[in-house]
């Protein structure tokens, strides 16, 4: 049988979901609100236990202190959603880029655009995987599961915006 822990935290953009598999990898961040996010269901285990580090790393984060999240992590997509998000991984702390771009590291057309939008919405790991640096072309701050505000919130954070 599978097993899923779970756990909250606190933190400035609202009080974060976390969940693990058995081994401890970590499956989601969730923020309340979130545009596909989790919800605790029924079987869940609550233990704080398997998320030590991911709380450790994310309170280095929102202190200005942490610029790479190191926490394993275990979430399942499609190969091209697989893809996308091994290229979200690379935009590095305090950058940005934009759908296109992320588009051409994978070697997609500049018609997959909207694809990958839709890989990068389906992102299980908001904040350690930093969908939050993806941009719109011209510059706007285009959706964001967790919702504008916190993306805004996240990017001012990491001197990417002002």
């Amino acid at each position: 049988m599978d097993v899923t822990y779970w756990t909250r935290i606190a933190s400035p953009v609202g009080e974060l979901l976390l969940t693990a598999d058995a081994t401890g990898a970590l499956t989601s961040l969730s923020v309340p609100g979130q545009k596909g996010g989790r919800s605790v269901e029924a079987g869940w285990q609550s233990d704080p236990g398997p998320f030590r580090t991911a709380e450790e790393q994310l309170a280095a984060y929102f202190a200005g202190e942490l610029k790479e999240f190191a926490l394993e992590s275990a979430t399942h997509g499609t190969e091209f959603r697989e893809r996308v998000w091994h290229a979200l991984n690379s935009v590095p702390y305090g950058a940005t880029t934009t759908y296109g771009e992320i588009a051409a590291r994978i070697g997609a057309s500049r018609m997959a655009v909207r694809a990958v939008g839709g890989a990068i919405g389906a992102n299980p790991l908001l904040i350690v995987r930093p969908c939050h640096r993806v941009i719109g072309a011209d510059g706007t701050m285009t959706g964001y599961a967790g919702g504008v505000d916190r993306k805004m919130r996240l990017l001012t954070l990491e001197g990417a915006v002002s």
